[in-house]
């Protein structure tokens, strides 16, 4: 028996079936995970390893020359790229696409190995390698936070304090500060009185040491048990440090007698926020990705806005991301897109088969796509970008089954037939016709979905449901629509042509005959519109994932090498005031030295370097994008000429670097810089639309070059570690002790008093403990590097705007 007359009979399945629709979607819209975007596995680490004191050179060849050669034994990996710097290496690892991201957790375990195993053949001086694999981290509630007239130690404190109550909420796997304050203890010897006294810095150093270190003291039996001792801790003041002690004969000094003691900002800071011109830190919360993050962003927003109450006056929470709002309003628009849809459906089909043949098929798939979100919460597939637009995608091909049963038991019960006659007649014969083309037209979807690299991972869900719409739009249309058909359709004694005698299958059927006369024509027509569509189709701007319609976009301010971070925010500051003039800026996020978190899965984040500003900037409307990005272009061309200024504006999908890139390898860096420059010309020649031409190795970096005489030194009883670590000392100072101010742990600084300041660098005096005296020094030259060393490849890469 025919299923669609099986169904007729066995109406209380059928019915089930409807109920199981109904309720099993509605349990899966509220149930299922929310998110902007589809997750994908971002298969890439890092590998950083610091060698203080190492040349680029030095860094390539002892230090990125073995990490290399262990990594490169896995077979997973697809390439490596390296980036040496001086005291400072960075390899990026890529594994092969195909690779399945299920099992990477595992590969960076092997990977961790290998490097650990390799770590044993680096140089004396070199850290340890530190891996780093948590790029799919994704903070999207993003918040700055400003506190203008409150101290760094105040500010650390508020930081500490809204991390710590919005971990204990429901949902929130992790929150992430960024852009606190960085404070030291700076100790400034009086370099004169010390030399004349005869003191060594190294009585500075234990003295300091012993204060603040943390030690062991045992315990006692007592009795039946043991008690164990407790000493007190280390110097718990500023006051306290300053106060302690240096012997010297039967002379006992305080460390202020000698020294300036004091706290504060470092003058080289890893990185700098602001958020519309004030200076912030910035609040990164991250939601479990098994809860909804609708819920837990509103949860989040209402624990906020109580702490908010609970902050000191001044303290202000800014939103820049807020990936909650953003998913919610993508699932309402969804909601209504699909009343819209349905509603369309039955209006048209309204007009051309009749009001109840409309109820019939609309009802059909209304069902289909309730029925849809059912089968995504059984298989867990989220309610995001890709899977809504796939249901609106599939909107059109849903009806079709669900029309063909109808069409034909209208037809059949008009001519006379019963509604069980009817269906098993239409449905009999088209039931695996429609079948093979419900198939075909998942497998068109099939290629992007089950693609093995990061674009197949994040549009599986296309690929998914739309076969699960598109499976279950056959099944309800064999089952559902006849028994809807069975109450609805109307059974007649004619022959059933009156359905097709209405104006507009008259006009049509005119249109059919005179096609078929003047079919020489019609044909030459249909060609011509091809040719006008294939000509047209080449002009359509390409690319495979659009811009996002979020009203924002990003932009990336490079200045030379060796430029101050200070500098840099200098000119941000600039083109920051003139951006908040502007009335189409809704709010404007600056980060120095670095990007932002990851608040996006699709963003990326550029790497640390202190000549580098970033932008997130925020419009009124997503339509002021493409005006804005040209004016803030030639404004910096204008004001900021001494850098390097791009925007990007964030795209759906996996993605990230140049449009276009070119890679060019070889021995010798001075060839390879000639190359990049010819590469470069040929790129700006090429076409108008080549923009941000630029090269991974960037400028030359000027440095100072201690001229060291080995054999006066020898004679002086002083060693290059000595020279070394006075030139540290009188330049940015060196790191002795920590201080530990709760859970902070704020580094304690030994530098001379005019720190750096090349003349007085060139007097800095010089200890040796080997000749037990002191020297004055002093010769420098000033030369310049590359800062990457030679086995670093250059690329030139290009975007267009």
């Amino acid at each position: 028996m025919n299923i669609a007359r099986r169904s007729i009979d066995s109406a209380l399945l059928i019915w089930l079936l409807i109920l199981s629709c109904i309720f099993g979607g509605w349990w899966g819209y509220a149930n299922i995970g929310r998110l902007e975007d589809p997750s994908f596995t971002i298969k890439a680490a890092v590998v950083t390893t610091t060698y203080p004191g190492a040349s680029a050179a030095q860094v390539a060849q002892e230090v990125t020359e073995p990490l290399e050669s262990a990594i490169q034994q896995m077979a997973e990996v697809d390439t490596l790229t390296s980036t040496n710097m001086p005291g400072y290496s960075r390899i990026s690892v890529d594994i092969v696409s195909s690779y399945p991201g299920s099992e990477l957790s595992q590969l960076w375990d092997v990977l961790r190995r290998r490097v650990s195993d390799a770590s044993g053949d680096l140089p004396e001086g070199a850290n340890a390698p530190v891996v780093n694999d948590g790029f799919g981290d994704v903070y999207g509630l993003y918040f700055a936070v400003t506190a203008p007239g409150f101290s760094d130690a105040e500010i650390h404190e508020i930081g500490t304090f809204l991390r710590r109550e919005l971990l204990t909420i429901d949902g929130v796997a992790d929150v992430l500060l960024a852009g606190l304050p960085e404070e030291a203890i700076f100790i400034q010897p009086d370099m004169p009185i010390v030399s004349n006294l005869g003191i060594s810095p190294d009585a500075i150093v234990g003295q300091v040491q012993s204060a603040t270190r943390v030690v062991e003291t045992g315990s006692l039996r007592s009795g039946d048990g043991r008690l164990p001792f407790d000493m007190p801790e280390g110097t718990d003041s500023l006051a306290a440090l300053a106060e302690l002690t240096v012997t010297i004969g039967d002379q006992v000094l305080h460390l202020t007698d000698i020294a300036d003691v004091s706290r504060g900002r470092v003058e080289a800071p890893r990185q700098i926020i602001r958020f519309n011109g004030e200076e912030a830190f910035t609040l990164g919360v991250a939601g479990i990705s098994s809860q909804n993050i609708v819920t837990t962003g509103e949860r989040v927003d209402m624990r906020l806005a109580e702490l908010v109450e609970e902050l000191p006056h001044g303290v202000d929470v800014h939103p820049i991301y807020r990936q909650h709002e953003i998913v919610d309003r993508a699932s309402t628009d969804f909601v209504w897109n699909l009343a819209a849809s349905v509603a369309i459906v039955v209006v048209v089909l309204a007009i051309f088969m009749g009001l109840r043949a409309a109820i019939v098929v609309g009802a059909t798939l209304l069902l289909t796509v309730v029925g849809t979100f059912f089968f995504m919460g059984i298989f867990a597939i989220e309610m995001e970008r890709i899977s809504l637009g796939a249901l609106i995608i599939a909107m059109g091909m849903l009806v079709d089954n669900a029309i063909v049963v109808a069409e034909g038991m209208q037809v059949k019960m008009l001519a006379g037939r019963s509604s069980r006659d009817a269906a098993d007649e239409a449905v009999g014969r088209v039931q695996i016709p429609l079948l093979g083309a419900t198939v075909i037209g998942i497998m068109a979807f099939s290629g992007i979905g089950l693609s093995p690299d990061s674009t197949g991972e994040f549009l599986f869900s296309l690929f998914a449901v739309v076969g699960i719409s598109l499976l279950l739009s056959w099944v309800l249309a064999l089952t559902v629509t006849p028994l809807l058909a069975h109450y609805f359709f109307r059974r007649g004694d004619g022959d059933g042509s009156e359905q097709y005698s209405g104006p507009i299958f008259r006009g049509y059927a005119r249109m059919l005959r005179l096609a078929i006369r003047a079919r020489w024509v019609v044909v030459a027509g249909l060609l011509g519109t091809t040719i006008f569509c294939f000509w047209a189709f080449g002009q359509v701007e390409s690319q495979f994932f659009p811009y996002s319609n979020t009203p924002q976009f990003y932009a990336h301010y490079t200045l030379p090498r060796g430029t101050d971070i200070a500098t840099v925010a200098e000119h941000m500051e600039r083109a920051e005031q003139w951006l908040l003039a502007r009335d189409d800026v809704a709010s404007v996020s600056t980060f120095l030295g670095s990007g932002a978190t990851r608040f996006m899965l699709t963003y990326s984040a550029h790497e640390p370097m202190p000549n580098y500003g970033h932008f997130i900037i925020r419009t009124r409307d997503v339509s002021q994008i493409p005006t804005l990005r040209v004016e803030l272009r030639e404004y910096a061309a204008e004001v900021m000429p001494e850098g390097e200024l791009r925007t990007e504006r964030p795209a759906f999908g996996p993605g990230g670097g140049a449009a276009i890139e070119a890679r060019l390898s070889g021995p010798d860096p001075a060839v390879l810089r000639g190359l990049a420059h010819k590469v470069d010309a040929a790129m700006a020649t090429s076409s108008s639309d080549v923009v941000d031409l630029r090269t991974d190795w960037r400028e030359w970096e000027p440095v100072l070059v201690p001229q060291y005489a080995t054999r006066r030194a020898q004679a002086a009883g002083l060693t290059r570690a000595d020279v070394a670590e006075a030139i540290l000392m009188g330049s940015e100072g060196v790191a002795i002790a920590v201080y530990r101010e709760r859970d902070r742990q704020i580094p304690i600084v030994i530098r001379g008093r005019h720190a750096s300041d090349a003349i007085n660098v060139l007097n800095q005096i010089v200890w040796s403990d080997a000749a037990g005296g002191i020297f004055r020094w002093g010769r420098l030259s000033t030369g310049s590097r590359s800062n990457h060393a030679t086995r670093s490849s250059i690329a030139a890469t290009a975007f267009r705007p």
